[in-house]
Parts: C-alpha cells; structure tokens; sequence
C-alpha cells in the first residue's frame, strides 16, 4: 500500500479531510460562540464533530490491515514488526503527553490520556490482533469489546453509587479513571476522560471495524461492488447504532457501543463517496489540498496543538496599562471580530484562518517533499 502503484488515493483524500476538519472544530475564535454542528454533543447525542475522532480510528484501521497485510504477505519477521508496532504506539502516546501538558508540566497532575495517547493504544492492540487472528477472530474480538462494554457499562454497579448507569460521573467508566488516574485526568473535566482508559474498549472497535473494511477492499471484487458493499454494510450499521441507542444511548465522551455502530456506519458511507469519485470516477481536481494535509496528519494534529497552547498561554499583549491579552485573543478581537456582525461567524472565520495557515505550512513541507511520520 506505499507504493505508488498501489496507494488508494482515496484513503489519502478521506485522511486529509478528517484531519482538516480536526484542525477546523479544534481552533474556534471564540469558544462562547460555536455553531452547534462545531461543537461536540454536550453528553448524549451526536453532532458531525462527534464523527472526525473516530473516522481517524477508523483510517487507522483501514491503514493498519493493509500495510501489515503487505508485511505478512513479503515474510517480514514477526518479532521485528512487534517491535515496531511498539515503538509506534510508545512514541504515540509520548506526544499525546507533551501536547497536552505544554507548556507547564508537573509529574503531580500531568494529564496522562487524550488524542493521541488514545491512537497510540488502539493502534497497538488493533495491530495485534490483525496480526495474531484470523479474519473471524477479529469480528469476534470487535462483538466482545461491543457487547462486553454495553455489559459493563449497563449491568455492573457503579462503587459506591451502588447501581449502573450512564451519568457524567458516577458511571463506572468515569469510577475507573478516577480510582487509577486521579489528578491525571482531562484538565476541563478533571473526575473523568473523555478519552479514558474503559471506553478505550469500543474505541479499538472503531479501529477494528477500519480492519474489516481493509479486508473488503483488499478482496478481488469489482470495484463498483466494494462501493455497493460499503454503502450497504454503512447504512445497516446506522440503523443498528439507531435501534441500540435505544437503550444504550449514543455517546461520543462513553464513547457507547452505540456510538461504535452509528459513526462507523457514517465513515463507511463518507468513505465509499470519496472512493467511488476519486478512485473510480477518478474525479481529482480537488483533491491536492486533502492530499498535502494527509501526508503530515499526524505532525500537523501534534504541532497546532502546540502552537495554540503557546499563542494562548505564553505570549501577552499589553492592551492598556493595566490588563494584558494572550496573543490568539488579541489577534481574533483586533483583527478577525470587528469584521463580522455575527460572534458566531467570527469565530469560524477565525477558525477557518487557521485550517488555511496549516495548508500553508503543510504545503511548503509537500513542495519539498518533507513527510513527518510517527
């Protein structure tokens, strides 16, 4: 799948787009003004931002079943590839951990789950279990994360609350994180993740169901029935993420069975679009900014973190002799508010501004042919 030969571009295309959207709903101007379709559901519900973090496990899944494929096919040594499947998720959920602490950092509270502290173990157990099952092994571990989760979560009394359920903090999920990460959990939340260790389980599954999709295309079918595949099997896995939201609500922080179902059964209709245009129709002519941005995802999610977190916590502007403003309010109230009649218009536009400053950066790097790999 690295050759040139062999690349799906849509893949490239699909990565490059949930990535730029990434960028998108993560850099509002003002976060007391966000269009709903930008924010996150506060608890129950889904909003299209609630679908980018799990189509990137998704591409995860996808990228993982056919490059280790390809590895197994040319008997590459499995105690070398281990290794390597390793190193990757170790380096991962290393940058996870400088992101999210940059750039104040005490061992006391440091924050020890987030984004990408998350690909990085569900990588690692995706890979392995690619690696070491067979195809129905992986269906079967995917139907044991789902259900076993839904068991969890739904028939388990929660310590000292004394019965199941779903609430912000009283769920058991939110109980294990604050047992086993207390004082290194998620800053704006602080008694549970959103990204926490239980609900890692359906979140492998977002990956595994990226696995079965590498298995489909990597089949010799036509390509007109691997994209009638690919709708059917998306809009049966809405449905059902519909029926079991039902009584296991659609939560994208639980990150609920339900979730699994019904953002899978979107990436899978998002994805068969793309491929059907690009790789069958070979409609491109708007592709290449999609494709610069998925060539560095991974370096360009790491490093506007960084880049936000010092414009808003370490650069000041003095505005009056007594009151200072940090340098990303400064330039959005100065230069991005005063030109919008709407809050709400400003602060996508300031948002915007910063997915075209990315392209900027992201296409100098592709000019030189600069890829950042994790």
């Amino acid at each position: 799948m690295e050759t040139k030969s062999e690349r799906l571009l849509s893949l490239d295309i699909f990565r490059g787009i949930t990535i730029a959207a990434m960028i998108l709903v993560n850099n509002q101007g003002d976060w007391n003004h966000v269009y709903p379709v930008l924010d996150h559901a506060p608890w129950h519900g889904f909003t299209p931002t609630d679908a980018i973090f799990p189509f990137f496990l998704f591409i995860v899944g996808v990228t993982t079943a056919i490059s280790l494929n390809r590895r197994k096919l040319s008997g590459d040594n499995q105690t070398k590839l281990l290794g390597k499947i390793f190193l990757r998720s170790f380096l991962l959920i290393a940058l996870g951990i400088i992101k999210d602490n940059y750039p104040f950092y005490s061992l006391t509270n440091l924050q020890m789950l987030g984004v990408l502290q998350r690909i990085g173990l569900v990588y690692f157990f995706t890979a392995l279990i690619f690696l070491k099952t067979s195809y129905r092994g992986q269906i079967i571990f995917n139907s044991i994360f789902l259900i076993g989760y839904w068991a969890l979560m739904t028939l388990v009394p929660v310590p000292g609350v004394g019965y199941p359920n779903l609430d912000v903090n009283t769920n058991l999920a939110a109980y294990l994180d604050r047992l086993l990460l207390s004082g290194h959990l998620y800053v704006k939340t602080v008694t549970w993740d959103p990204s926490g260790l239980l609900s890692t389980l359906p979140a492998i599954s977002s990956a595994l169901f990226g696995v079965h999709l590498g298995h489909w295309i990597m089949t010799k079918k036509d390509e007109k029935e691997k994209t009638v595949g690919m709708f059917i099997g998306g809009n049966i896995l809405l449905v059902l993420g519909l029926i079991w939201d039902s009584f296991f609500p659609i939560n994208k922080n639980l990150w609920t069975s339900s979730y699994v179902l019904y953002s899978t059964g979107f990436a899978l209709n998002c994805f068969a679009i793309c491929y059907w245009v690009v790789d069958i129709k070979k409609y491109r002519w708007w592709t290449k900014p999609f494709l610069i941005y998925s060539m560095n995802a991974l370096f360009v999610y790491f490093i506007s973190g960084i880049f936000g977190r010092t414009i808003k916590r370490l650069i000041f502007i003095s505005v009056s002799d007594d009151k200072s403003m940090n340098l990303k309010d400064y330039l959005f109230q100065s230069f991005v508010n005063p030109h919008f009649a709407s809050p709400y218009n400003a602060s996508v536009a300031w948002a915007l501004l910063m997915v075209a400053f990315w392209f900027l950066i992201l296409w100098l790097l592709y000019r030189k042919n600069i890829f950042i790999k994790v």
